[in-house]
């Protein structure tokens, strides 16, 4: 350990942004009527998702990934709009743009559909960046970047264009988009405008619902927001159906079976709290760092979060 290993990687300026920046989001929610919680950092249950790890406290459970299993039990429970700003926890994510340990500001609104809750991330999101925005379908801007339709193009041909870009050899078709997405698609978007990306594939619902398009397609209800060549949030219109819910995790764990990783127990207070009943809503989980780093122009999470990793 180096003398000055001890010292915070951010200049106090970005202490002092980072404080503002929160007091603006309380702010913002305050105004609107949603209620600030706080839940667990430690609990029994994590998430299947195959591509999320959370990291174990032997003896105790598990850090939580995010707040959202146990923000929906509040709203089963009738807490009406609800927001958090709650550390959240993922294994194996370190880099320029993440750290294991991480701020997710995370908030749910009954009675909102998936539109609407758009509406409020670019009132939040638009101030903020002093940026204007457009909207665009994941459908139509994966094609017009790669020249592949994401949901009808044969797997072996998405394959083969993500292995032109540089992805390894034997990739589904769900994977080899999500590659392509990844490295080519939102490289592409416009870094002065707030990108609101919507109508994913059907089978990167994950907790969302699921509908048709307008070309009987069939997509997530869901939304991402990409901002100067980050993405900033991830919202959903809810999953209801606590039977579909169980289904879900059984194909996760399949996936992650497959994957090698080890399987991850349904959290049973959760389905118990949809069989209960979850409002209709709508929710979006919106990363603070990366935020803070687009404000900023930070090109590292160390120069927003004060003791990354390798300090902590």
């Amino acid at each position: 350990m180096s003398d000055a290993s001890w010292r915070p990687t951010t200049a106090h300026d970005a202490l002092k942004a980072r404080a503002d920046l929160l007091r603006s989001v309380r702010a913002f929610f305050d105004a609107r009527g949603v209620l600030e919680v706080s839940t667990p950092l430690l609990a029994a249950h994590a998430v299947s998702d195959e591509h999320i790890d959370a990291i174990e406290v032997p003896g105790h459970g598990w850090l939580q990934t995010s707040p959202e299993y146990h923000m929906k039990r509040l709203l089963a429970a009738g807490s009406g709009p609800i927001y958090q700003i709650a550390r959240a926890f993922r294994d194996g994510e370190a880099g320029a743009r993440h750290n294991p340990e991480f701020t997710l500001l995370e908030w749910y609104r009954p009675g909102f559909d998936l539109d609407a809750l758009v509406d409020e991330c670019l009132a939040l999101l638009g101030p903020l960046c002093g940026a204007g925005a457009e909207r665009r379908r994941f459908r139509e801007l994966f094609a017009s970047v790669t020249g592949l339709d994401p949901l009808t193009s044969a797997a072996a041909e998405l394959a083969a264009r993500a292995e032109q870009a540089g992805a390894p050899a034997g990739l589904s078709g769900p994977q080899a988009v999500d590659y392509l997405m990844a490295l080519e698609v939102e490289p592409a978007l416009d870094p002065a405008l707030l990108t609101v990306v919507t109508d994913f594939p059907g089978w990167a619902a994950a907790l969302a619902q699921t509908s048709e398009d307008r070309d009987g397609a069939r997509v997530a209800r869901r939304f991402e927001i990409y901002h100067r060549g980050l993405e900033l949030a991830n919202g959903y219109q809810e999953l209801l159906d606590a039977d579909e819910q169980a289904r879900r995790f059984e194909r996760d764990n399949e996936k992650r079976r497959a994957a090698g990783k080890r399987p991850m127990t349904a959290d049973p207070y959760l389905l118990a709290a949809m069989r209960a009943g979850l409002p209709p809503c709508s929710g979006v989980a919106l990363g603070l760092e990366r935020l803070q780093m687009v404000l900023s122009g930070a090109g590292r999470i160390e120069q927003v979060w004060p003791f990354p990793f390798g300090r902590a």
